[in-house]
Order: structure tokens, then C-alpha cells, then sequence
């Protein structure tokens, strides 16, 4: 086997791996919404695993497929194999790659920490001290408001292009050529990225407000907006709908990670 044929397979396992958290995370929602309690975000979906039977070889094996994963985004946004240039729309989408792999790679990193035991699962809400961590490091920084501006007009960004998705499922044309895609498939997906959309929207306002407010204080990730959700009027069933949303998504990954055509370009 090749490094990069060795590579794209570890990217299918991170599509794998990407699905699994989705689930995990929509089943944190619909039981908040169905019986009250906190919600969850991607790296408590990943902590939660560490108490499961084979917990260890689990964590193991999310580690590989979301560093996998990371992989493969960078290196799109590195060798940009989808031709995409350097025009405005290109060097978005490239630095969309950019930003879901050092994403990607922070979530392996916490499934490997977990793995050999170096750090403790802490609950379900994982990443909001980190979020606002790193928040307030940005508005120490000169120009520091305009930072954390800036990363809310990327989520703006990225909830506009999980939107577009779910409004016109163009995505379906990065699987595999050569069949027909059945239409429950792409509904699946739909549903999945519009629950994307709406989260990443919510994300955006945080960081806007917090910007506006050099508070640091005011920033939240998916569990925060999860739970935002469910203050609202009728929040039981928008969180509800939100996790089940998640759970498409999780669907379609798993679909992704057998049909998507994926190949890692290694650079040289």
C-alpha cells in the first residue's frame, strides 16, 4: 500500500469518524431537549467514548481517522487538487479546508489525549473553555477585536455555504460517478447541513458580540448554541429538530465515507 493510497483511507475512516461524533452529539440534544440537562459539543461526543466497553481502542481509532481527516483538508488547502485558484471564491474555500483541518486536528489530538489516558473526559461540554481561551488571547493581540471579527465573518461564511447545500444538494455530486443517487440520500444530507447551518449562524452571532464587546466572555461553540436553542420558546423542539438534523448528518457522513471521491495529494 502507498503512503497516499495509506492517506485516503484514513480520510474515509475520518468521514467514518466525523459521523460517529454527529451521532453522538444529535443524541446529547434530543435528550436534553426530552428530559432537561446540558447539552454536548463534538469534543465531549469524543470524551463520552472513553467510558465505553473498548473505550481505549475506540479513542484509538477516532484519533487516526480524524487526523486522517485533517490531513486531507490541509492538504487541499495546501496543493488544492480541485483547482479552485486564486480568485475570491477559491481562496475561500481554501481557507474553509484550512480552518476544518486544524479543526480536525485539535478533535484528534483530544481523542489521542483521551487514549492514553493523559487527560480526564471532563463531561460533555468539551470545548467552550478552550473557545473562550483562545478568544481572549485574540483580543489581547493588536487589532485583536478585528480578529475575532474576522473568524465571525468566516462562520458567517461557512453557515451560508452549509445552507446553500441544504438549499440546492449540490453536494451529492462529490460521490462516486458510475450510479444513481437515490433521493433519500441527498434529503439526508439536506437535513444534515441545514442543522449545520443553523448551529455555525448561531456561532457567528457569538463571536460578533464578543468582538463588539472585547468580552471574551460572550463566545460559545456548538454547545453553547445548543443550548441557546433551548431557551427559546418552543426550545424543546428546535433542539430536538437540531439533533436529529446532527444525526442526518451523521448518516451522510457514513455515505461520504464509502462514495465520496477522495483523494489525498501528498505534497512532494
Amino acid at each position: 500500500m502507498t503512503t497516499r493510497t495509506g492517506a485516503t483511507l484514513l480520510a474515509r475512516l475520518g468521514f467514518a469518524a466525523r459521523g460517529i461524533v454527529y451521532w453522538i452529539v444529535g443524541w446529547f440534544a434530543i435528550d436534553a431537549a426530552l428530559r432537561g440537562g446540558k447539552v454536548g459539543d463534538n469534543q465531549g461526543a469524543i470524551a463520552s467514548l472513553a467510558d465505553e466497553p473498548f473505550g481505549e481502542v475506540l479513542l484509538g481509532l477516532m484519533a487516526a481517522g480524524l487526523a486522517g481527516y485533517a490531513l486531507w483538508r490541509l492538504t487541499e488547502a495546501l496543493t488544492d487538487p480541485e483547482a479552485r485558484g486564486t480568485s475570491l471564491k477559491g481562496a475561500f474555500r481554501r481557507a474553509g479546508h484550512a480552518i476544518s483541518g486544524i479543526a480536525h486536528v485539535i478533535l484528534a489530538w483530544t481523542a489521542a489525549r483521551l487514549a492514553m489516558h493523559t487527560t480526564s473526559a471532563g463531561g460533555r461540554v468539551g470545548g467552550e473553555e478552550s473557545t473562550h481561551d483562545w478568544t481572549a488571547w485574540l483580543l489581547d493581540q493588536p487589532l485583536g477585536r478585528g480578529l475575532v471579527a474576522l473568524v465571525a465573518c468566516g462562520l458567517i461564511a461557512a453557515a451560508a455555504q452549509q445552507a446553500k447545500k441544504a438549499w440546492d444538494g449540490g453536494f451529492v455530486r462529490d460521490l462516486s460517478a458510475g450510479a444513481p443517487i437515490p433521493a433519500h440520500v441527498c434529503t439526508i444530507g439536506r437535513i444534515g447541513y441545514g442543522a449545520r447551518a443553523l448551529v455555525f449562524a448561531l456561532i457567528a452571532v457569538f463571536f460578533a458580540t464578543a468582538a463588539w464587546a472585547a468580552n471574551a466572555s460572550k463566545v460559545g461553540g456548538m454547545a453553547h448554541a445548543l443550548a441557546t436553542l433551548q431557551r427559546q420558546s418552543g426550545g424543546q423542539w428546535l433542539l430536538a429538530a437540531t439533533g436529529l438534523g446532527f444525526i442526518a448528518f451523521g448518516v451522510y457522513s457514513m455515505v461520504e465515507a464509502r462514495w465520496r471521491r477522495i483523494t489525498v495529494d501528498l505534497p512532494a
